[in-house]
């Protein structure tokens, strides 16, 4: 990687700072935050600047624009790859309470074995209807299409299942 002075150097090069508002506005249509967007214009930057000279370049709009889809695609990616969008960002106000205490975490351990010894006594198919959509997030029409039922014995087998745990574990 170049060092500071010869990074800075070649990010400034006048011919492509020109297009830092029009990367911007690329970038923004894209993928709607504006921090982000800056993020990904600074990696068009540090391409640039890593491929040295751009003397050799006759159409110095096209290659620029061509390098920020390439960036776009590299970030798609790497959110596919890290399933991006199904993380949580962190929240402080909803999460900044949480009471990791020795003996709540010792009471939650002991409610998800009453309720596992629980599941336990469902009869399979119930208890494997319930996994489904409770534990897996499996849709009704799906779940009956895996396990060859019709949609009405999924919602029945539902019915039993969530009836049978809160009379079982009543106040918890």
């Amino acid at each position: 990687m170049p060092d500071e002075a010869s990074f800075e150097d070649a990010v400034r090069l006048p011919d492509v700072e020109q297009f830092r508002s029009s990367l911007q506005r690329y970038f923004v249509r894209r993928v709607s935050d504006r921090g982000e967007a800056e993020d990904l214009v600074q990696d068009v930057f540090v391409r640039l600047a890593r491929r040295g000279g751009l003397s050799d370049v006759s159409n110095l709009s096209g290659y620029i624009f061509e390098t920020a889809a390439s960036v776009l695609q590299d970030r798609a990616r790497r959110r596919q790859v890290r399933a991006a969008d199904a993380h949580d960002s962190f929240d402080g106000d909803r999460h900044a309470g949480e009471d990791f205490a020795p003996d709540r975490v010792l009471d939650g351990k002991e409610r998800l074995r009453l309720v596992g010894a629980a599941l336990l006594e469902l009869p399979e198919r119930t208890r494997h209807v319930f996994v489904l959509r409770r534990v897996e997030g499996m849709r009704y029409n799906d779940i009956a299409s895996q396990l060859g039922i019709s949609v009405s014995t999924v919602e029945k087998h539902m019915q039993r299942a969530v009836a049978f745990l809160t009379a079982r574990m009543g106040g918890l």
